[in-house]
């Protein structure tokens, strides 16, 4: 059985998948499982997924589920996962050569330490470059968040053991496709750490129209997976002006959360006080 589990979730890609279907080909390290989530997608994606199974150059598995978005595709990549590792590609990201190898090689330095959840990593524009020209802070381990509050300002490589991950599913909220990712990631914080590599392992394909450029629109279709992120960021967050920032955006998506989902996630009232003034701002703003 193979030691770690590549997975990619697809929507629409048909375009972008040989490219990263290529920078899996060309591992130095094939000790790995590529396992496609294609969440229906509408154009030839499948299609183009069979192809490469049919090759049999890779040990590969391909999903094929209902769009429910990137969400639930991630689930059902972590629950029918059987490596002891997991990490996710997106469709429109590429493996540098040497990236299964130098993540099962750090693993075995650090797997008997049951603190540690996973390893994170950079994301690069090129594989001598990360995202923005930000490396991640020079530390043994870290949480995630505490990486982001170190002044870290670029995105990640997550490596993350799968029995953790099965521990902390994404919330599956009838009606919306998005929950952002940082809420299974905060929650993993609380627990553990994770080794830092700071080195780049995926070169990431910074494309219009992503997750960031469509942030308002995240917001408006998708307010209970935005109300659990609040809910999520203040109870991370130690008392500063951050927390008080995260408090305002509770106290607007409150009204718009459903009573099941008030209910299952909420801060005490006494708590969330100080955020009234920011949110009566972001109100008179039209701002969440």
């Amino acid at each position: 059985m193979s030691s770690l589990t590549v997975f990619t979730p697809v929507y629409n890609r048909e375009d972008m998948l040989p490219k990263l279907y290529q920078s899996l080909l060309d591992q130095t390290d094939k000790d790995f499982e590529w396992l496609a989530v294609d969440d229906g997608s509408t154009d030839n994606s499948f299609n183009v997924l069979k192809g490469f199974e049919s090759e049999g150059k890779l040990n590969m598995r391909i999903i094929r589920r209902e769009n429910g978005g990137k969400m639930r595709a991630h689930n059902t990549g972590v629950m029918n996962t059987n490596t002891g590792l997991f990490v996710c590609l997106d469709s429109d990201d590429c493996f540098t050569k040497d990236a299964v190898s130098d993540i099962l090689k750090r693993w075995d330095k650090v797997s008997r330490d049951d603190r540690i959840a996973g390893i994170v990593a950079n994301k690069g524009e090129s594989e001598d470059k990360p995202l923005y020209g930000c490396s991640l802070p020079e530390t043994e381990t870290d949480t995630l968040s505490g990486l982001y509050r170190k002044g870290f300002k670029g995105e990640t490589t997550l490596v993350y053991r799968t029995e953790v991950l099965k521990e902390h599913l994404f919330p599956e909220i009838p009606g919306e496709k998005y929950v952002p990712e940082d809420v299974v990631y905060d929650e993993i914080d609380r627990e553990y750490k994770l080794s830092v590599m700071n080195k780049v392992l995926t070169v990431c394909v910074l494309t219009e129209n992503g997750l960031t450029d469509r942030a308002a629109e995240l917001r408006e279709k998708n307010p209970n997976g935005w109300y659990i992120y609040y809910v999520s960021k203040v109870r991370l967050t130690g008392f500063s002006l951050l927390k008080l920032k995260y408090l305002s955006h509770y106290l607007r998506f409150y009204p718009v959360a459903s009573p099941e989902i008030r209910k299952k996630y909420s801060i005490p009232l006494f708590l969330s006080i100080p955020g009234i003034p920011g949110a009566v701002l972001l109100t008179l703003m039209g701002k969440r």
